[in-house]
C-alpha cells in the first residue's frame, strides 16, 4: 500500500472493527492491514503486517491495554497508538499517554471525532477526545490547588469523606446540616468530626478552621480570625 498509512484495527467486538473499517474504506490516505480481536492476535499482525497506526481497544480481554501498548511500542517497527475506549477515566487515559499511545477517543464520540485523531495521530502529533478536555481542565484546577497549598502529611491520612467534612464544618455548616447534605446519619458525621479531631490534632472548632485556612481549604471574608 505505497503511500497509504497502514492502519490495524484492535478490537474485540467485530461490529465496531466492521463500522471502523467501513469509515477508512471510503478514504483514500488510509489502507487497513488488519484486524484483530485480542492482544495475541495484535502482536502477531503488528510484527508481521508493521502497520503505521494501531487503533486499540484498551479494554481488550486477553490483557491489560496499557501492557499492550507497551508492547506495541518495543516492537523493532513501532506504530502509532490511537487508543478507542468506553471509559472516560482521566486515570486510564494518563496512564495510556504516559507509556506510549498518542491519542485517546471515546468509543461513543462522533466519527468525526474518530477521523481527527487518527489524522493527528498518523502525523505524530497527539490528540484527546474533546469531550474530555472540561474533565481534564477541571483536574488540572484540583492539582494547581493541592500544589499551591501546604504540604500536611496529616491531611492525606484522611479519607475523601473526612477531608469533605472538614471542609464543610470550616465553612460553618453544622452537623445537622452536612447530615442532611451528604444523606447521611447526624451520628456518622459526628464519627467523621471525631476521626478529623484525632488524626489532625485539633482540640477545637478555631482551630479546625485556622487549619483549614491555612491549607487553602476555605478562604475568610474581610480581616479573618
Amino acid at each position: 500500500m505505497p503511500g497509504l498509512v497502514k492502519v490495524l484495527l484492535v478490537d474485540d467486538h467485530p461490529l465496531f472493527r466492521e463500522g471502523l473499517r467501513s469509515i477508512l474504506a471510503g478514504l483514500a490516505a488510509y489502507g487497513v492491514v488488519g484486524e484483530a480481536g485480542s492482544a495475541r492476535e495484535a502482536m502477531e499482525l503488528a510484527r508481521s503486517r508493521a502497520p503505521d497506526v494501531v487503533v486499540l481497544d484498551i479494554g481488550l480481554p486477553d490483557a491489560n491495554g496499557i501492557e499492550v501498548i507497551r508492547q506495541l511500542r518495543s516492537l523493532a517497527v513501532c506504530p502509532r497508538i490511537l487508543v478507542v475506549s468506553m471509559h472516560a477515566r482521566l486515570d486510564l487515559v494518563a496512564e495510556s499517554l504516559r507509556v506510549g499511545a498518542l491519542g485517546y477517543v471515546l468509543k461513543d464520540s462522533a466519527a468525526a471525532n474518530l477521523l481527527h485523531g487518527l489524522e493527528a495521530v498518523s502525523r505524530g502529533d497527539r490528540y484527546l477526545d474533546g469531550s474530555m478536555v472540561p474533565q481534564l481542565l477541571l483536574k488540572l484546577d484540583e492539582y494547581a490547588v493541592r500544589r499551591s497549598r501546604p504540604a500536611d502529611p496529616a491531611y492525606d491520612t484522611l479519607t475523601r469523606r473526612e477531608q469533605q467534612i472538614l471542609r464543610l464544618l470550616a465553612e460553618g455548616r453544622s452537623v445537622g446540616a452536612i447530615a442532611a447534605d451528604l444523606f447521611i446519619s447526624r451520628k456518622t458525621v459526628e464519627n467523621h468530626r471525631a476521626n478529623i479531631f484525632g488524626k489532625l490534632g485539633l482540640t477545637s472548632m478555631a482551630e479546625l478552621v485556622h487549619y483549614a485556612v491555612r491549607l487553602g481549604l476555605i478562604e475568610l471574608d474581610g480581616d479573618g480570625l
